[in-house]
């Protein structure tokens, strides 16, 4: 987890903090929500009652959430797999007796080699987006009502994340067409049809976290509140990341399981 910091107490900035009026043009009042958690330092959280320990305890909160619903997701999609594994070693018995197997393999796009470099390359953007959000010399700025450096940076790496997961998505489509064209449809045999369950499936649930990015972003220029941006843009990087490492797992499956 990345250390949140917590401002020094009140009491040793206030010779320090800059004086914010309301009439002041380049002025900014400091986040409403001004506990951006602690390290450990000068914090006394500990003591406060469960749902009241700031940040910390609200992101690990949100964080145990991701992992329950990728923990749902992934269950999901091993029971995919072993249905696929099954249905590739099964057959039927023909009317002469013998043992005949129905499997086919499909052969995966070439397209999908480019999907999944745009896909690990997203994850990579989001990865930027979240550590920005945990920087210290940029929290204490805009603790102290300097700007919203965090925001305007994770902004732009949230953004390169989105653009990335839509183009995703669309070679995805590009795939589909490419096999259709060729005349394999999900009812082509036993391969193609799980090519097809496997993909839009993940497709799917990328769609949710395409949702959640621009969510995310939504909150980083709506939310005065910094823990609240924090929140969103970890646990949606997190989701993001599981959904890179699961299409890696199923793109082994599809081009070296067949």
């Amino acid at each position: 987890m990345p250390t949140i910091h917590t401002p020094p107490p009140t009491d040793k900035l206030r010779d320090r903090r800059p004086e914010i009026h309301d009439g002041d043009n380049g002025g900014r009042r400091p986040p409403t929500d001004k506990r951006t958690g602690g390290n450990g330092d000068g914090d006394n959280w500990d003591g406060e009652p469960s749902g009241r320990r700031g940040p910390r305890e609200r992101i690990s909160v949100a964080r145990i959430g991701v992992m329950l619903t990728l923990f749902a997701v992934v269950m999901i999609f091993v029971a995919l797999a072993v249905a696929f594994v099954v249905t590739k070693v099964s057959g039927v018995t023909d009317a002469h007796g013998h043992y005949v197997k129905l499997w086919q393999p499909t052969a995966v796009p070439p397209i999908l080699i480019l999907n999944t470099v745009v896909l690990l390359l997203s994850s990579l953007a989001a990865e930027f987006a979240r550590r920005s959000m945990f920087r210290e010399h940029e929290l204490m700025e805009e603790w102290l009502g300097i700007g919203r450096p965090i925001s305007r940076r994770a902004t732009i790496w949230l953004s390169a994340t989105l653009a990335l997961g839509l183009a995703f998505v669309s070679g995805q489509c590009v795939a589909w067409k490419q096999l259709v064209d060729h005349h394999i449809n999900y009812r082509h045999n036993p391969s193609a049809t799980f090519f097809y369950l496997l993909t839009a499936t993940h497709a799917a649930h990328l769609l949710l976290g395409i949702a959640a990015l621009v969510g995310a972003l939504v909150v980083l220029q709506r939310s005065r509140k910094l823990g609240t941006r924090q929140v969103w843009v970890d646990s949606t990087v997190w989701y993001w990341h599981a959904m890179g490492l699961l299409w890696l797992a199923l793109y082994a499956l599809l081009e070296f399981g067949q």
